[in-house]
């Protein structure tokens, strides 16, 4: 579903991507480890195009390059991104927030696809309610939520977890898995918590120092590798 060959990335004259590689199986949740600050961050702005790259290809669907596309023709093609820190809008409602995503649906259809109320049942609820109010769970659900409403064929996820409760990060992890397993979506994910990545994840990867350096199935995920490039 998602090809990544020979990516470089620069920010000034700090080289953060180097001849990074990376297949993204579809029908799969591949999830992207390493420590802080290797650029697992920067990785997934350059697949959506929040960030420039140097040199190198991003291939999506087979063959589509995408890595002269513009942001919204990214989610046009089928992407939909969760950025880390969720970064919904605080003053407008739930609707309103998930309504924001519909503008790059391929269609052109104005209606929120009834299966983001099924998997986040919250959000139904809440829907007069402004993002601003929700908890931080149900803001990364919101999160979610807006980028389901294009019904993507890859979803990005960075850091779903991060800062949020447990049974609500649990939920996530469920969600993701139906998304794979009923709808066929494709899932490339960023996450430092081991064992949500080895309950939910199909696939891993592992970055340090802006390389890939480690990928396979998640049951080859080693305590040799989980102690030479992830604990800290």
């Amino acid at each position: 579903m998602l090809k990544i060959e020979k990516l470089n990335q620069f920010y000034g004259e700090s080289h953060t991507l180097w001849d990074l590689d990376l297949d993204v199986p579809q029908g799969q949740c591949t999830c992207v480890m390493g420590r802080n600050g290797v650029g697992k961050t920067t990785l997934m702005k350059c697949v959506m195009g929040e960030e420039s790259v140097k040199d190198g290809r991003i291939l999506f669907a087979g063959d589509v390059e995408l890595t002269q596309r513009k942001i919204e023709d990214r989610s046009r093609l089928g992407i939909g991104y969760v950025p880390q820190g969720r970064q919904i809008f605080p003053l407008l409602t739930v609707e309103e927030n998930l309504r924001t995503g519909l503008a790059v649906r391929q269609d052109g259809s104005k209606t929120i696809p009834e299966r983001v109320y099924e998997l986040f049942p919250v959000l139904r609820e809440m829907k007069n309610r402004r993002g601003g109010d929700l908890s931080g769970g149900q803001q990364q659900q919101l999160a979610i939520g807006r980028a389901l409403v294009i019904e993507p064929r890859l979803l990005i996820l960075d850091e779903p977890g991060e800062g949020i409760q447990p049974n609500i990060v649990a939920q996530i992890g469920e969600v993701i898995r139906k998304l794979i397993e009923e709808d066929g979506l494709t899932v490339l994910l960023v996450e430092q918590k081991l064992p949500f990545a080895r309950k939910y994840a199909d696939r891993f990867a592992i970055m340090d120092r802006g390389r890939r350096v480690a990928e396979g199935e998640i049951a080859e995920l080693s305590d040799a590798l989980i102690k030479q490039h992830l604990t800290v």
